[in-house]
Order: structure tokens, then C-alpha cells, then sequence
């Protein structure tokens, strides 16, 4: 923060270009109670699990819904997109509720029974935290497209999905060539945006001054990231419930995970060159969101239309618009073909292309009012009743000409 800042006074043509066309929002902890505990220990005293959970045992960033699984459910009964859809998936209301509890799955090695998460042989409650709470409240306030969740342990990227799909849930898809980054394990499913993460973790990797140091081996076990510095999180760190399959499924944001270096809590000796290694990376990762189309979508009379969909070709999951009908969308370069869609509206299809230079390609959507909407309309005051054909020659009754006179 102090060193956009500082930048943007300077006149940093590139801070300054990156302050007014994006709004950037800075949450300095997620968990200042765990960051209280780690202080006090220190990085002599403390250990990577010091001031992973909060003051209550949550840990915070596996505290989400598991909306993962209830998409999988609905795509083996065949609901999705008809039934069920396939983006901006409501929280389920039980878990809403004041006394809610969360069966996270099978991550950490424990196993999970019904409002309970057991451990060996300890079994806490696992209940939803105030801090998640606050988080979904501020997810839905505000139409982000890029989040970062910066943590420690481990050097590398994560993206979603988290959740690992058992196998009786994948669905057949057909054979790919093989990929030289991604082993063959039959319980990654990966996000139909799988192309957009990757590009997203690589911009971040790669511009990092260490990161990609891979023949070091990992921080605990052997490299997961193939000399890349990235991975998907199911397949290196399972686990349902987590902070970036909730956004990338709850709403229009792509979210991943930035794990800084081995020492949760440097000491204050060592914080110059941590920023220093990832200075750039984390400018260049912002730049990022400047990548795709974005737009308007509005009625014929310019007024704005929200929460219509936008819907690209070729990538199953789509996103909505925001109060103001404005849209964002991150691509990787390429010519997609890309809707609007709104209730009461005629469709609008058209191409949009997306280029290697940073800047979003404007692609704006005009919408015209669909007879549908007038049908229904007029069906309404009918009472939603058959209605009646008049048959020329015929006298109408009284009741037939108020109808009438109602529906001009």
C-alpha cells in the first residue's frame, strides 16, 4: 500500500496507470487473531501451524460452503445449466443459519462426519466463522473479478479447484493429448477457466525472483510444481470448502493462492527481500485483471440491464453484470464468441477478440425487449388464465370487452 502510494505521487507512469483504472482492494488480515499469536512467538519461537487458526480454532480459508460438491451432484443427475446452474451457485440456507455447521471433507489426513470434523481421535465442532461470515457478505457487496490470498508454508501458486472429485462423479470426457505439467490422477476436475488459472499463476510465478527455484525441492515434501511454481490445489493440497472454489463458484471472481516462502513469520531482517522478490510479481498479477473483454450490456433506451449473463463460447461457466450493467471477464488471447442474456430480453451474440497486450477489449451488448416479456405481462392481468379468442362477427360479452379495455 505505502509503495503504490509513494509511486503514484512520484508519477510512476505505471502505478499510476494501474490506481485509476482498477479498484484495489487491500485486506491487511484475515486472521488477526492467528497473526497476534504468531507475533508474540516470533519467527525463532513460532511454527508454520502457529497462527494458521483463529482464537475459536477456525481455519478460516476452508471454512466455505462446498459448493464444488453440490455442482458435481447436479451435473450427475443432468440439472446443470437447466435446473441448476453452472456459475454464481447460491449458498445453501442451512448454512446461513446462526448455529451452522460445516462437513469440510477429507483434507489434513482426518475424516468428516455430519457437523463435525475429527482429527486422530479429536473431534471439534466446525462451525462458520464470523470472519467468513463478513468475507461472503463483502464478496457479494462488491463485483470483484481478481483476488489473491497471500499465506505462507510453501512457495508456489495454487488455483482452484480445491476439491478433489471422486471418481464415480467425473464425467466422460473426451481424450486429450498429454500434458507435460499435469500428471494423470483420475480425482482432478478441473474449473472450465483451468486455462485462464494457469495463465494467472504463471504471470505470478514467473515474474517472482525465486519462485520458479524449484530444483530446491518443496518446503516439506518434493516439488509439486513440476519447475513451474504452480499447482492446482486438489492436487496438491485437497481440501473441500475452501476460499477460491467458493468465489470462483459463488461469483464472478477468479481467486487463487499465493504462498510467499517457507517461514510463515520472517524476521523483520528478512522483509526487505521478500518484498523485493515479489514486488513485480504482484504488480504484474494486478495488471492481470486488464486481460479479457469487458462492457456494458443496456436496454434500447441506454438504460443499464443488470445481472444479465454473459456466456463465452466454448467455456462453461459464465458471469453476470453489476448494478450499473457493466461487466468484466478475464480471457487468455483468442476470438470467443460471446452473449448477453437477460430475463425479458432477446439474446445478443457477437465475436470479440482478445490480444496479447495488456487492456481489456471493449464489447458492448445492446439488448431489445422480447414479445416473451409482453405475452407475460398481458398473461398477468388475464390472471394467468387461457385467453379467450375472439372470433370476428361475434358480439363480445361485457366481461370480454373490460378484458379488453384492461390490456390497452
Amino acid at each position: 500500500m505505502q509503495f503504490l502510494c509513494k509511486e503514484y505521487q512520484d508519477g510512476n507512469p505505471r502505478v499510476r496507470s494501474l490506481v485509476t483504472e482498477t479498484r484495489i482492494h487491500l485486506v491487511p488480515s484475515l486472521n488477526p487473531d492467528g497473526y497476534e499469536l504468531a507475533r508474540e512467538a516470533g519467527s525463532e519461537l513460532g511454527n508454520w501451524a502457529l497462527g494458521h487458526w483463529t482464537e475459536e480454532g477456525y481455519d478460516l480459508f476452508e471454512n466455505f460452503p462446498d459448493l464444488a460438491s453440490a455442482l458435481w451432484a447436479a451435473e450427475e443427475r443432468r440439472l446443470v445449466p437447466h435446473k441448476f446452474p453452472n456459475h454464481h451457485i447460491p449458498i445453501p440456507e442451512h448454512y446461513l443459519a446462526e448455529d451452522a455447521t460445516v462437513s469440510p471433507g477429507t483434507g489434513h489426513g482426518g475424516r468428516a462426519v455430519t457437523g463435525r470434523w475429527c482429527l486422530t481421535r479429536l473431534c471439534l465442532p466446525w462451525q462458520v466463522a464470523v470472519e467468513t461470515r463478513a468475507v461472503m457478505a463483502w464478496m457479494d457487496k462488491n463485483p470483484f473479478v481478481l483476488g489473491a490470498n497471500l499465506q505462507g508454508g510453501e512457495k508456489l501458486v495454487s488455483y482452484p479447484f480445491d476439491t478433489s472429485r471422486p471418481v464415480s462423479e467425473m464425467p466422460a470426457a473426451a481424450p486429450r493429448p498429454p500434458d507435460d505439467y499435469e500428471d494423470d490422477n483420475p480425482e482432478l476436475q478441473e474449473t472450465p477457466d483451468h486455462a485462464i488459472f494457469r495463465w494467472l499463476a504463471i504471470s505470478y510465478a514467473s515474474a517472482h525472483l525465486t519462485m520458479t527455484e524449484t530444483f530446491r525441492g518443496g518446503c516439506h515434501t518434493q516439488d509439486m510444481t513440476n519447475a513451474m511454481g504452480i499447482v492446482q490445489g486438489a492436487k496438491w493440497h485437497p481440501r473441500a470448502g475452501s476460499m477460491n472454489d467458493f468465489s470462483y463458484l459463488h461469483t464472478n471472481c477468479l481467486e487463487l493462492s499465493i504462498y510467499l516462502g517457507c517461514d510463515k513469520f520472517p524476521h523483520e531482517s528478512e522483509l526487505q527481500q521478500e518484498w523485493e522478490n515479489n514486488k513485480e510479481s504482484l504488480l504484474t498479477f494486478m495488471e492481470q485483471v486488464h486481460r479479457g473483454i469487458k462492457g456494458l450490456v443496456t436496454d434500447q433506451q441506454g438504460e443499464p440491464i443488470a445481472n444479465a449473463t454473459i456466456v463465452v463460447g466454448g467455456i462453461n461457466h459464465n458471469i453476470k453484470t453489476a448494478s450499473g450493467g457493466d461487466y468484466w471477464r478475464i480471457l487468455n488471447p483468442g476470438e470467443y464468441r460471446v452473449s448477453a442474456r437477460a430475463e425479458g430480453y432477446n439474446p445478443s451474440v457477437k465475436t470479440c477478440s482478445v490480444f496479447y497486450d495488456i487492456g481489456a477489449t471493449q464489447c458492448n451488448f445492446v439488448l431489445s425487449r422480447s414479445n416473451w416479456k409482453r405475452i407475460g405481462e398481458i398473461m398477468a392481468m388475464n390472471g394467468n388464465r387461457p385467453i379467450r379468442r375472439i372470433v370476428p362477427g361475434r358480439p363480445m360479452t361485457p366481461r370480454e370487452r373490460m378484458r379488453l379495455r384492461m390490456r390497452l
